[in-house]
């Protein structure tokens, strides 16, 4: 076992760790960054000023006052419900705010997005409804804006 046997193997090795492991992460963060910055970035939702969750990633609302989002989905992390999931949380919602229930199925209806352009599946995002809830009604929600 001499060097010249291992030499060009470590050489590769260790060139192959710096392009794959460093400078090919580096190249594609930095291109995320400049053409995909929400993206990049978790697709990061700001309210007030400050994140307040990821539109990717389901938030634990444990307030009625909330619409909650599906614990029985696959990862645990669905941002999004479907439309009936949604419609069958509206009644608790309007009980624990007063809001009405057509006011709250009217934003769920406003809020229907699909899978695909104008076919696929109806879904409506969790997080987009909460923060629509604080918007729109600020002296409900006082404590959350």
């Amino acid at each position: 076992m001499d060097k010249k046997t291992f030499g060009p193997a470590i050489r590769l090795a260790v060139l192959s760790l710096i392009a794959c492991g460093l400078l090919f992460p580096l190249l594609v963060t930095g291109l995320a960054q400049l053409f995909f910055p929400s993206q990049a970035n978790g697709s990061l939702v700001r309210l007030n000023g400050r994140d307040v969750g990821s539109i990717l990633i389901a938030q634990n609302f444990t307030s009625p006052m909330f619409f909650q989002p599906r614990n029985d989905s696959a990862s645990g992390v669905d941002p999004d419900i479907t439309i009936q999931d949604a419609y069958s949380q509206v009644q608790t919602i309007s009980l624990a705010t007063n809001i009405t229930a057509t006011a709250l199925t009217n934003l769920v209806n406003q809020n229907i997005q699909r899978t695909m352009w104008i076919a696929g599946d109806e879904y409506v995002n969790v997080l987009n409804l909460n923060i629509l809830l604080i918007q729109r009604y600020p002296t409900v929600y006082e404590a959350y804006g």
